[in-house]
């Protein structure tokens, strides 16, 4: 086993040992294996980034082994400078989470943790699959335990919530495996994906191929029209649950347009470009004006996610290297932020046990270092130059107006809604006079609170000030794929 099967395999193992362990008598040993297990998960995943060759675009560490034999299916793994960061991202932010619940989740902890290890696992291995068939078993598997998790520890909408969000992703997803059988018959009976790059099709197949991409991997971003699962799901996810789904989860979309749809369908993506573009500055846009009017926190954040990803699709169809590693950039610090701020707001949550931004006012009075990190993560998510939410919007800002004026002037303006409803709820939650009893009787964060933040801080404010190695990285690859794609016949 390689770093990748390790990266991939410690945590579903350690997952399932916790969900054999199955007593809330072990509560606190379950918390503490369950850190030792996210922390090894993430150590073995450093050597990704500190051994990988930024100067060639190659698959690296890679692994091969015979899967389903007689249809030629190998379990084939590997990375790139595109995939290489959101694994070392996963692995970072299960860290978080288990951190996170270490104090509020008290019934059912093992299996809590165990889902939380396990969906960690299968999300490592969507990023690391070279096969198609391993990639859409991965890419599949990881909708089982974020429906547990949102239909277990969720709120009262819970089990809605969980059956919206599974019925969304599953439906766009079997177009896709649709797809990825005619590569097989067309390829010759390959499931590589790097053989399927390489296929000289037509652009009525590159069409339908680029659409039933399209329909798995939009609603996972997700993209306008079909959202609507994601503020349900946040607002039901207990804290963990809402910050992998923004922080991982919705990336999962995004990569599968890097991976699948531009290298596979490069004429039917040029074709249908303004399609993309359209639909990403509606999300820029509306969505931005939506968030704007919303009173539920969480709901807030979750509208802020959409808006944000946005921009990432819109990167990636303007076909730079600035737009496409730009989107990247965005989609790493969205990372950061989104998951922040989800856990700022599952902060005064397990204090006062709602997310009304009405219900607050005035926490500054009695929480000063929580909300010193609280709005510092506002900022961020306002794009706020120092911060690593101002890079990636740069990029994909000025790689825009290089492909068209109007539409980045467009795309900037979300820069405005973004610090309009951030800023508005950051008054009204956080500023001004002690509102209730409830903010009045409020304590400041304990220490596993202010670690859990303080980790995305520094993330954040690294990211932010010093962006080159994450760039670096991707250069190459990105480099690689704009060639690819130009080679387009349109």
């Amino acid at each position: 086993m390689g770093l990748l099967s390790v990266s991939i395999w410690l945590p579903i193992l350690a997952g399932t040992v916790l969900l054999a362990i199955g007593r809330d008598e072990n509560a606190q040993a379950v918390r503490w294996l369950a850190l030792a297990a996210a922390i090894a998960s993430f150590l073995v995943t450093v050597p990704l980034v500190t051994g990988f060759d930024v100067a060639s675009a190659a698959m690296q560490f890679e692994e091969k082994l015979p899967w389903i034999e007689r249809f030629k299916v190998n379990y084939h793994l590997g990375v790139d400078g595109i995939s290489v960061w959101f694994v070392l991202l996963t692995a970072f932010i299960t860290i978080v989470v288990v951190i996170s619940a270490w104090e509020v989740i008290t019934e059912r902890v093992h299996q809590y943790m165990g889902a939380f290890l396990i969906l960690s696992g299968l999300m490592v291995g969507v990023f690391c699959a070279v096969d198609g068939l391993l990639f859409y078993v991965f890419f599949e598997a990881t909708l089982i335990p974020m429906y547990i998790i949102i239909g277990v520890w969720g709120g009262p909408r819970r089990v809605y919530a969980a059956f919206k969000f599974f019925l969304y992703t599953l439906l766009g997803s079997l177009l896709m495996l649709v797809a990825l059988i005619y590569l097989y018959y067309k390829s010759g009976g390959s499931f590589s994906i790097l053989d399927w790059h390489k296929l000289p099709l037509p652009l009525t197949a590159q069409s339908l191929l680029f659409f039933a991409f399209f329909a798995a991997f939009s609603v996972k971003v997700p993209m306008w029209p079909v959202h609507t699962w994601l503020p349900d799901a946040h607002v039901e996810a207990p804290t963990g649950g809402s910050v992998v789904l923004a922080a991982i989860m919705l990336k999962l979309g995004a990569y599968g347009f890097l991976r699948f749809s531009l290298p596979i369908a490069p004429d039917a993506s040029r074709h249908w470009d303004w399609l993309i573009i359209a639909l990403s500055l509606i999300a820029v846009l509306y969505i931005g004006l939506v968030a704007l009017v919303q009173v539920d926190m969480k709901k807030l954040v979750a509208y802020s996610s959409i808006a944000h990803m946005g921009f990432v699709t819109l990167g990636f169809f303007i076909f730079s290297e600035l737009g496409i590693s730009g989107g990247i950039v965005q989609m790493i610090s969205h990372g950061f932020i989104s998951g922040a701020m989800f856990l700022c707001i599952g902060v005064l949550y397990d204090r006062v046990h709602s997310r009304e931004i009405a219900s607050y006012g005035g926490v500054v009075n009695t929480m000063p270092k929580f909300t010193a990190l609280a709005v510092f993560f506002a900022m961020a998510n306002c794009g706020l130059p120092g911060t690593s939410g101002f890079v990636g919007e740069w990029m994909v800002i000025l790689g825009t107006v290089k492909f068209n004026f109007w539409l980045g002037l467009l795309a900037a303006t979300t820069l405005v809604f973004g610090a309009a409803y951030t800023l508005w709820m950051v008054k009204r939650v956080y500023f001004g006079d002690v509102a209730n009893d409830d903010v009045k009787a409020l304590t400041d964060i304990n220490r596993r609170e202010f670690t859990m933040l303080s980790l995305l801080a520094v993330a954040v404010l690294w990211m932010g000030v010093y962006p080159k190695p994450f760039t670096d990285v991707m250069h190459t690859s990105v480099t690689q794929l704009i060639q690819h794609v130009g080679k387009s016949k349109l």
